[in-house]
């Protein structure tokens, strides 16, 4: 007769059990955490004080640029865009990316431009320099060092920008715009340069500022001279959201609780206790109206296409209404229009543009309410005051 073998004993079952539950806690566990995991991977490992940065770019010469036109092929009153690019390099080896990086320039060309600087290319002439934009790391902590490495990339940009206003030359038209971390950037350019000059707010169509909190207290401060576009007719001013859907708690705990922002002209500070600026792309006002999706007039996932090689936008995806400094969105119903899961992506921009058409249309509109408004003044502008006769005093010399 075979032997029966023992029942399993009842400690073995227990420990079998305990040892399950641990896995299941711990594969929780690092799915909850795992944008603090991911972030401890791209860290670089060494302090900024010490960090030895790439090479600064040349911008006198092509290829510090993703994009710089010929000047002389450009109408003399064509706008000049000034595109900041959003964060493409995670970290892990450098705080602040290399400019030769492959990967980035293909991703740059591939996907950002097209869907983001795509929809002001329509209306101007697009200039987007290369920098040594501040890693995807910088941006998930507010450590000192991480405040270092974004104004490194910043004063890579405020250098760019300087380049851009001579190439242009002092009378064309000129539109900022900036996503992610190219927002925050366009957001100093407009506090240490645009604000400080007459001459370029008055030639400036708006600034554009897409997924980067901005503090609202700038504009009754540094930037008092170049408020928010509070109307679909308004030019020379400011506009600024951060999109976000309601269900998206770690996204909206990102950008109003564990983020940096411009504070004042140098400063970047904490964003808690901020009030953030926000203007409705639907609405294009400053109120907490809401914009039913019937008013979309379409986002666009861009890929692969030329500076000018127009997408087909998809209509009504999503309403839009301004609450406590942030745009809140529906899901689109398109999927090409949903957020990628991806790590920290909280932190990063998605690679469509939810409101592509709608971007569009405005600074079409606004370019040529500029261009109306500087032909009236240039009209109007006040005659040349009388001659006042001189009356010459004869000179005699001196024996």
């Amino acid at each position: 007769m075979p032997k029966l073998s023992a029942p399993a004993r009842p400690f073995t079952v227990l420990l079998a059990i305990a040892a399950t539950g641990l896995a299941v806690l711990l594969i929780a566990a690092s799915w909850i955490m795992r944008d603090q995991i991911y972030q401890t991977f791209l860290d670089p490992g060494v302090p900024f004080q010490t960090y030895e940065p790439p090479p600064a770019p040349d911008y006198t010469g092509p290829d510090a640029w993703a994009v710089r036109p010929v000047l002389a092929a450009l109408d003399d009153d064509e706008p000049a865009v000034f595109f900041v690019h959003p964060t493409l390099h995670t970290g892990g080896d450098h705080w602040n990316a290399v400019l030769d990086r492959n990967s980035h320039r293909e991703r740059l060309e591939r996907l950002y431009l097209p869907n983001y600087a795509g929809p002001f290319a329509q209306t101007g002439a697009i200039f987007a320099p290369r920098y040594r934009h501040a890693a995807l790391y910088a941006y998930m902590n507010n450590r000192e060092d991480s405040l270092q490495a974004r104004l490194l990339a910043y004063e890579d940009v405020r250098t760019a920008f300087r380049q851009f206003l001579a190439d242009i030359g002092e009378d064309r038209p000129v539109i900022l715009v900036g996503t992610g971390q190219g927002g925050e950037h366009v957001t100093g350019l407009l506090l240490d340069e645009v604000s400080r000059d007459e001459s370029l707010i008055a030639r400036l169509v708006a600034a554009y500022i897409i997924d980067a909190p901005v503090a609202a207290d700038l504009f009754d401060g540094p930037l008092a001279d170049l408020p928010l576009c509070d109307a679909p007719e308004a030019f020379r001013c400011v506009i600024t959201y951060s999109a976000i859907q309601a269900d998206e708690a770690a996204r909206i705990d990102a950008i109003t609780e564990r983020s940096s922002l411009w504070i004042d002209r140098g400063r970047l500070g904490q964003t808690p206790g901020r009030e953030l600026a926000c203007v409705n792309p639907l609405l294009w006002n400053l109120s907490e109206d809401y914009a039913p999706a019937r008013l979309h007039r379409g986002g666009a996932a861009a890929e692969g296409l030329e500076l000018g090689e127009r997408p087909s936008p998809l209509a009504s995806q999503t309403s839009a209404q301004c609450q406590n400094g942030l745009l809140f969105i529906d899901q689109p119903r398109s999927r090409t229009l949903r957020r990628p899961s991806r790590l920290a992506e909280t932190r990063r921009v998605p690679p469509f543009n939810l409101f592509y058409a709608d971007l569009e249309a405005d600074v079409t509109r606004r370019a040529a309410l500029l261009a109306e408004t500087l032909a009236e003044e240039r009209r109007w502008a006040p005659d040349l005051p009388e001659a006042e006769e001189v009356v010459v005093v004869p000179v005699r010399p001196i024996d």
